[in-house]
């Protein structure tokens, strides 16, 4: 076994937003996001909750004015998620770490207007604006689930006329994870816990694609293991649904 520098993993630490204890992982897609792409790396890293009612000195220091999820790397700090996403696709890369760029350029966009759809939702107080926010949620999650349900290219079998009409992929690119998923998931899994909660919203049982989708994340450590607790989710959100006005 060689112990050169190219061998070696670099020193990874991950700060994510702590849970209402102060220790448990919090509600943050964003912290989610980081967290799942350090795990399907493959790479080893630390994991530091930080509790933003106590931000300990140490990380005032290291990352001033910086809210989590911010990471270092080789001790050198990083600070911005989607910069930090290019950098450690760029330098967590073959053929010691996979890959993790999504290989359709769709993949990346699908479902991209569900949270903002989610948060006028949620955030309305106004009963007799529900119903049209509701619907313009649904159409969005409606959108996600069509791409979900067509089949990608590699799908498509030019020589059977018999042609299979819906995909069966697991994920947004295939039926591998990639960095799509690490974005939209924890979103969509809180735009889940969230409308059931405080708007009695369900996703329709008939959008199967969605489904599907959120059903095989959850059947991936890599998501479940970086996810905040559904009682969470829930208190993060508590008085960010507003109560509609009767």
């Amino acid at each position: 076994m060689s112990t050169n520098s190219q061998d070696k993993d670099p020193e990874i630490e991950l700060f994510v937003k702590a849970g209402s204890d102060g220790e448990s992982i919090g509600n943050c897609p964003f912290s989610q996001r980081l967290f799942m792409i350090l795990w399907l790396k493959g790479v080893v890293f630390n994991v530091t909750t930080v509790d933003l009612k106590r931000k300990p000195a140490d990380l005032q220091n290291l990352a001033p004015g910086t809210h989590p999820p911010f990471l270092t790397f080789n001790e050198e700090v990083r600070t911005d998620v989607n910069k930090i996403e290019e950098f450690l696709e760029e330098m967590l890369c073959p053929p010691k770490y996979p890959k993790l760029a999504a290989r359709h350029r769709e993949s990346n966009t699908a479902g991209n207007d569900i949270f903002a759809k989610f948060s006028a939702f949620i955030k309305n107080t106004k009963s007799e604006a529900n119903l049209v926010l509701e619907k313009a949620l649904t159409k969005a999650l409606k959108k996600l689930d069509d791409y979900l349900t067509s089949p990608l290219p590699e799908e498509i079998d030019a020589n059977n006329v018999e042609e299979e009409k819906s995909s069966k992929r697991s994920f947004l690119d295939g039926d591998e994870l990639t960095l799509a998923d690490c974005n939209l998931l924890p979103k969509l899994h809180i735009v889940k816990v969230v409308a059931k909660k405080y708007r009695s919203y369900d996703i329709p049982p008939e959008m199967t694609g969605v489904w599907r989708y959120l059903n095989n994340a959850y059947s991936r450590e890599e998501f479940t293991n970086t996810c905040a607790a559904d009682c969470e989710i829930e208190i993060a959100y508590k008085d960010v649904a507003r109560r509609l006005a009767k």
